[in-house]
C-alpha cells in the first residue's frame, strides 16, 4: 500500500502542473462514463494539489474537490506529454493534461468527486491522526492522547498504523520506526512509554519527509523485506510474522528491539 510519504511525493509533482491551470479531464475507465467529469469541471482551474495521510485532494474552482485513496493497488503518475506511462493505459482511471505534462490515476480504488463541504465533514479524512509528513511541527501531545484512547492490548506496531492515530504511517514504516526506536512492535501499547512512543515516530517522521521530497523511500529501508538476514544493528536474525487483524507481514529483529 502507498505510504504517507508516497502520496505526499505524488502530490509534490502534480501540483507544478495542475496548479492554476485548467485541466483537461478524461476518465476512460467505464466505472466513470455517467459522471461526466470532464462536463462538471469544465473551465474549472486547480486551486490546490494535496495530501492528508494517505488520502489526495484535488480542489478546483466552484466548490468540487477529487479525492483519491489508493488503497493496495493505486498509483499517481507524472508524465511529460507524449513520455510513455509507467502503467498500462488500460489500468489509468483519471488523466489530468495541462501544462505539456499529464497526471495519471491507476487502478485507484477511490477516486470521487466531492464539493468542499462534504469533503471536510468526510470522516475518513475528518478523523485522522496528524499527518507525520506534513507541515514545520508534528503535534506530539495529540498523537500520544489518541494512542493512549486506543485499545491497551494491541501491539505497539499495529497502533501505528491506525490513520486515526498518525495519518500516513504504513506497514513498511511501522517496521522501520521501532526498528530505530529498539521497541519490539509485539509489545502491547499499554507497555510503551510515552517517551518510546515518541522515539519512534521521531525517527520515522524526517526519513518520511526526505522520501516525500524525493521520491526514493527504498534507500530507507534497513529491516523491511530482509527477512532471515542479520540484523545490521546487532547480527541477529531478523524475523518476519503477520501482526494483529490484518496480518501485515512485521519484519523486526528480537535481538535489539525490547
Amino acid at each position: 500500500m502507498p505510504e504517507g510519504d508516497t502520496v505526499h511525493h505524488a502530490a509534490n509533482r502534480m501540483r507544478p502542473v495542475l496548479v492554476g491551470a485548467v485541466p483537461q479531464v478524461d476518465t476512460p475507465h467505464p466505472r466513470f462514463g455517467r459522471e461526466r467529469w470532464a462536463e462538471r469541471l469544465g473551465n474549472r482551474a486547480v486551486t490546490s494539489v494535496d495530501a492528508r495521510g494517505k488520502h489526495l485532494l484535488i480542489r478546483f474552482e466552484g466548490d468540487r474537490v477529487l479525492h483519491s485513496h489508493l488503497r493496495m493497488t493505486g498509483h499517481w503518475g507524472t508524465y511529460r506529454a507524449g513520455q510513455r506511462w509507467g502503467r498500462s493505459a488500460r489500468r489509468a482511471w483519471l488523466v489530468l493534461r495541462a501544462r505539456d505534462a499529464e497526471v495519471v490515476q491507476f487502478d485507484g480504488p477511490v477516486l470521487e468527486l466531492l464539493t468542499a463541504a462534504r469533503a471536510r465533514a468526510d470522516q475518513r479524512m475528518a478523523g485522522l491522526g496528524p499527518d507525520i509528513v506534513a507541515g514545520e511541527a508534528f503535534d506530539e501531545a495529540d498523537f500520544l492522547r489518541r494512542l493512549r484512547a486506543d485499545d491497551p492490548t494491541r501491539p505497539f506496531g499495529d497502533a501505528l498504523l491506525d490513520q486515526r492515530t498518525v495519518a500516513g504511517i504504513g506497514n513498511l514504516w511501522k517496521c522501520e520506526a521501532c526498528f530505530e526506536a529498539g521497541i519490539d512492535p509485539w509489545r502491547p501499547t499499554r507497555e510503551i512509554g510515552d517517551d518510546e512512543a515518541l522515539s519512534a515516530v521521531r525517527a520515522a517522521r524526517p526519513r518520511m519527509q526526505q522520501s516525500a521530497r524525493d521520491g526514493h523511500q527504498t534507500r530507507h529501508k534497513t529491516i523491511y523485506g530482509r527477512a532471515g538476514r542479520p540484523c545490521p544493528r546487532c547480527g541477529a536474525r531478523i524475523r518476519q510474522r503477520g501482526q494483529w487483524d490484518d496480518n501485515r507481514p512485521t519484519f523486526w529483529c528480537a535481538g535489539c528491539q525490547r
